[in-house]
């Protein structure tokens, strides 16, 4: 498993297996984020058997799954939610990390300088520079 940090509260990683819960536990996190829609490859864990695995663990857990390409404002808006409600620190998994990295910062650019948020992506190894302008009126908007 390859966590990213992001934040103080938000890291990211491509996907966990169950077996991974109990190593997040472990390494301090108290919420995951599945950004990854069920389905999209066969060996990947459901989110109903990640919720509870996560919840053996003591862990919360919430599915905002992301759609490849499809940032929509009620995704952008469950995962601000999700960001709020969830005890940190938190771990956001997709495929890559690529897709929680980007509904982070899509979420976070309405309060963020762009600029920042492209720096912190680029330093954790995800390339959002097509994003610039997006994140850039999210914060003018």
């Amino acid at each position: 498993m390859q966590i990213r940090t992001l934040t103080d509260q938000l890291s990211v990683s491509p996907q966990i297996g169950l077996d991974d819960l109990a190593q997040l536990a472990s390494a301090g996190f108290r919420s995951v984020i599945n950004n990854r829609p069920d389905g999209e490859a066969a060996d990947q864990p459901t989110s109903a058997q990640l919720a509870e695995a996560a919840a053996r663990h003591g862990l919360a857990y919430r599915y905002v799954p992301v759609v490849p390409g499809q940032f929509d404002a009620g995704t952008i808006g469950a995962m601000a939610h999700a960001l709020d409600a969830l005890p940190s620190p938190v771990l956001a998994f997709c495929r890559t990390g690529t897709r929680s990295t980007t509904v982070w910062a899509l979420q976070a650019c309405r309060h963020a300088d762009a600029e920042g948020l492209l720096k912190i992506a680029r330093e954790a190894g995800y390339d959002l520079s097509t994003l610039a302008p997006q994140l850039r009126a999210g914060r003018d908007g």
